[in-house]
This record gives structure tokens, sequence and C-alpha cells, in this order.
């Protein structure tokens, strides 16, 4: 097998990244088309980095510390 096929994917599609951050995909569509999401289109798909997410979540949690 071939490195590509025997490695998790990183990059998932809306319906993977809905599963993964437990969020409804329309609430994926919108803050994606918003830029609050970082992601990019590949044709006329979304597509999203796993460890671009996983520092987005970081960075999220961080704000959110500071916040309080």
């Amino acid at each position: 097998m071939t490195e590509i096929t025997t490695r998790k994917p990183s990059l998932m599609t809306v319906d993977e990244l809905a599963k993964y951050l437990r969020m409804k995909k329309v609430t994926i569509y919108k803050h994606a088309q918003e830029g609050k999401l970082p992601g990019f289109k590949v044709g006329s798909t979304w597509r999203f980095k796993k460890s671009t997410i996983d520092r987005w979540i970081e960075a999220q949690e961080n704000t959110n510390k500071e916040r309080k």
C-alpha cells in the first residue's frame, strides 16, 4: 500500500467536519463561506485540512479563555 492509503486522510469534507466538530452541515457551510472556519474550495466543494482545523480549535479555546 502507498503512504496515502495507509494513513488517515488529512483533508475532510463538509460531512466529515460536521461529524468531527459535532455541528450541523449547514453551519459548517455558513461558517466556511463567512471565513469563520479555515477551509478552501476544490471546484464547488469545500475541503478542510485536519491539522488546520485542530489549530483553529486551539486558537478558539485560547480566545475563549482570554475573554473570561
